[in-house]
């Protein structure tokens, strides 16, 4: 079933019922979506649930219980959000602490009713319902300060027998609450991004007096360099306050003595590297084409290393860098590359890596670690902070280049504030509050004065 998500939302009460299709001449049945809009509820809650005197429910031995949480919705029906995993053999189970959002627990809404069910697990899929209780999210809350109990309810028994109690009880034995903090938490609280180009000046670009390079310089339009660069760059300098950008090239012989380098200043100043916004990088860009001579081979790793360098010396999150590295194709220093990723995941730094011109980017995609976590003689880069992506995919055919280099900087940036939020969260760095921001606190009921989450069993 194909559908859009405004005609799901256009539906009588966004409930919409469509035919499965897919078996030509044969009734598939039909699946039916249901939608409601996300409260802006950025809380997070870690329970922990125990079991006592549940009813055994199995022949040999006891009950294998597990509890099924399911959110009310709209219209009053019921929505499975979460299961448990199964304690085998036991009455009296122990659960594991476990994290959900509010929004999935209850869209945010704190009296909305939230069912448990409590279930023995068969292996034959045929689980024996034990019973039931109902809560909402503001009792889960008091969690926090106070075991709360619920009696498990079977309302078939409950009919049938005079002198039933319950099926047992299960408790809440914690309840953390965490405010999920977004990546423009941190910006507001002052986090500066670090914007660091390195363009690829090796030889099988070509000439770039000839229009078959892909470093040609047409006094007409811009070389897939020039858009890479403007594309991702314009946006990146947004956020970065002082938009001074460091530009670097690679794979060169440099005047006047003609040795190669592979990490040089684009406005041929070591001392000063930055260039004034992405305009002046591509001043200096245009203008070391006009000093250097292409040649080779292609390193990553001596750039890497070079904003690694830096992004080492800031490790409290005040600070988060990016390199762009712009390059056409095969790179000869693989393994030297792979080391410096490795090294760099555990820093403050992303790596965007955009592929210009026909080549195969094998290596490139095996960079991007998407697909398998990169490695380095046994270690593995501690997170994802590769991203790449070929320029080729993004040239507009009908020549409508501002489209076409939005999705390619909406496509390269897309993974960045993951990256940088795995990197604070792991290392327990919270957003500065600055005078300006406006972050909501959740009601005093709510903070529960713990530094870090701490499963509890």
């Amino acid at each position: 079933m194909y559908c859009t998500l405004g005609e799901v939302v256009g539906s009588p009460g966004s409930r919409m019922e469509r035919s499965l299709i897919g078996i030509p001449g044969k009734n598939c049945g039909t699946v039916i979506v249901k939608a409601e809009e996300l409260g802006n509820c950025r809380e997070s809650v870690l329970m922990q649930f125990c079991g006592n005197k549940l009813d055994k429910k199995d022949f040999f031995g006891k009950s294998d219980p597990f509890l099924v949480f399911y959110r009310s919705n709209e219209d009053g029906t019921f929505t499975i959000c979460h299961k448990t995993e199964v304690v085998k053999n036991t009455l009296d189970p122990v659960w594991q602490a476990f994290k959900i959002p509010v929004r999935a627990l209850c869209n945010g809404d704190y009296d909305r009713a939230i069912k448990i069910e409590v279930y023995d697990w068969d292996r034959d899929g045929g689980h024996d319902y034990i019973g039931e209780f109902s809560t909402s999210y503001r009792e889960l809350s008091k969690g926090h300060t106070q075991f709360t109990v619920w009696e498990v309810l079977n309302p078939k028994k409950k009919k049938k027998k005079k002198k039933y109690l319950n099926s047992g009880t299960v408790t809440l034995l914690s309840c953390f609450i965490d405010v999920e903090v977004t990546f423009l938490d941190y910006i507001k609280g002052g986090t500066q991004i670090n914007f660091t180009v390195a363009i690829d000046f090796t030889a099988s670009n070509g000439n770039p007096s000839q229009p078959t390079s892909l470093h040609y310089m047409s006094p007409y339009h811009l070389n897939a360099y020039a858009l890479a660069l403007r594309a991702v760059g314009e946006i990146i300098q947004d956020y970065d306050s002082d938009k001074l950008f460091p530009a670097l090239g690679f794979g060169a012989k440099l005047p006047p003595d003609g040795r190669v380098s592979h990490e040089f200043p684009l406005n041929g100043n070591p001392d000063n590297p930055y260039c004034s916004g992405i305009e002046g990088v591509l001043e200096a860009y245009y203008q070391s084409l006009k000093s250097v001579r292409l040649y080779g081979p292609t390193y990553f790793s001596p750039v890497i290393n070079h904003v690694a360098r830096y992004a080492s010396l800031v490790k409290d999150g005040s600070e988060y860098f990016i390199l762009l590295i712009i390059s056409d194709g095969v790179i000869s220093d693989m393994a030297q590359t792979k080391e410096s990723i490795v090294n760099a995941s555990s820093l403050p730094m992303s790596i965007i890596i955009v592929g210009v011109g026909p080549a195969e980017f094998d290596e490139m995609i095996e960079l991007d670690g998407d697909e398998v976590r990169i490695s380095s003689r046994g270690r593995f880069a501690e997170r994802d902070i590769v991203q790449f992506v070929p320029f080729r995919d993004y040239i507009d055919r009908r020549g409508n280049h501002i489209l076409s280099m939005a999705r390619l900087a909406k496509d390269v940036l897309a993974e960045i504030p993951d990256q940088f939020l795995q990197y604070v969260r792991s290392r327990g760095i919270k957003p500065q509050h600055s005078a300006h921001s406006t972050i909501s606190k959740p009601p005093a009921s709510l903070v529960h004065p713990i530094h870090h989450l701490q499963t509890q069993i």
